[in-house]
Parts: structure tokens; sequence; C-alpha cells
């Protein structure tokens, strides 16, 4: 029994060391940066070497909360805002060309009532996926098990709870599809652009 205790602390401690107290320095380090270009992909590369898989120019802007990164996989040209919070221990694909907005939420694992005790009754994990192109707008939550298409919009403050199809727009609590994603032609690519 005391060498399954010991062995099980020796590992809690092993893994603090490899993931947790790295990625709280890096972002200690970074978060008093200025958001601008380089700072969001600065921050991106030095937290990639945490992360499962992670493609090229991940953007990371302040704030971000990872939890369990060895479980996360990012492909290329992902943009992930402001405070997010992050739960990778079930798995968690995001593909290319994603963005996050501002405090999403992305958990991997729910709680379990057991012995009259949410807080002591462990967890259930399950595999997040998110598809290429798709865009979480702010304060939204995707929860453990759940799958969002290929160029979907998941409108702020939805809690996605089910699978969410491809090209779709999808808002509420819980998240249920609006219709077809409406695609409209830009006038805007850079603050440049609106300076005349």
């Amino acid at each position: 029994m005391c060498k399954k205790i010991a062995l099980r602390i020796f590992r809690e401690i092993i893994y603090q060391i490899r993931y947790p107290l790295p990625l709280w320095i890096v972002q200690l380090t970074t978060n008093w940066l200025p958001e601008n270009r380089v700072t969001i992909r600065l921050r991106g590369a030095f937290i990639r070497p945490f992360l499962r898989s992670c493609g090229k120019n991940l953007q990371l802007a302040r704030n971000i909360t990872f939890l369990n990164p060895h479980g996360i996989q990012i492909g290329d040209n992902v943009y992930i805002a402001t405070g997010c919070w992050i739960d990778g221990i079930g798995g968690l694909i995001i593909e290319d060309k994603v963005e996050l907005s501002p405090f999403v939420v992305i958990t991997t694992s729910s709680h379990c009532f057991k012995d009259n005790s949410v807080r002591f009754g462990g967890s259930r994990t399950a595999p997040v996926h998110i598809g290429k192109g798709s865009w979480v707008a702010s304060h939204a939550t995707i929860v453990s098990g759940c799958s969002i298409g290929s160029g979907t919009i998941i409108g702020s403050n939805a809690v996605v709870t089910k699978d969410i199809p491809d090209n779709v727009f999808a808002c509420g609590v819980p998240a249920k599809v609006i219709g077809p994603r409406i695609d409209k032609e830009p006038n805007v690519f850079t603050r440049l652009d609106t300076e005349k």
C-alpha cells in the first residue's frame, strides 16, 4: 500500500515538473508583454513543446489555462484568445484555422457524483474535436464528448453538449443549429484598411 502511494506521489511530482511548472513559467514571463502579432506568436512558440502535437503559427493571447496539455493536438494557423480554459485529459483535437474567442471553455472530462460527493466522485473523460476553419465565439463552453464540424460557428455564451455538423451556425444553452453559416464578402482585413 505504501509503495503504491509513494509511486503515485512520484508520478505526480514528475508530471508537475514536466507540464504545469514550465507552462506557468512561460505564461508568467510573457503575460506582461503587449498583445501584438509578435508576442502572440512568441507565446505559441514557447507553449508548443508541451502539447501532444502542434502545427505551425500557433497564436496565443494572455492568460490562457492549459490543463493536461499532453492530450492536446493543435493544427496550423490556430488563434486562441485571452482567458480561454482548455483541458486535454480526455483528448482534444483542434484542426487548422480555428479561432477561439475570449474566455472559451473546453473540457474533456466531467465530474461524477459518488458517495454523496461531486468533489470526490472522480471524473469521466471523452475526447473533443473542433473541425477546420471553425470559430468558437466568446464565453462559449464545449463539454466532453462533443465534435464540432468544419467551418462551423458557435455563438457567444453557447454550451455545446452534442455534436454539431459542418458549415452551420449554432448557439444557445444547450447549443442548437440555427441554420447554415452565411458567408459575406469582407471589407476589412486589417486595422490599416479602416484608415483613410
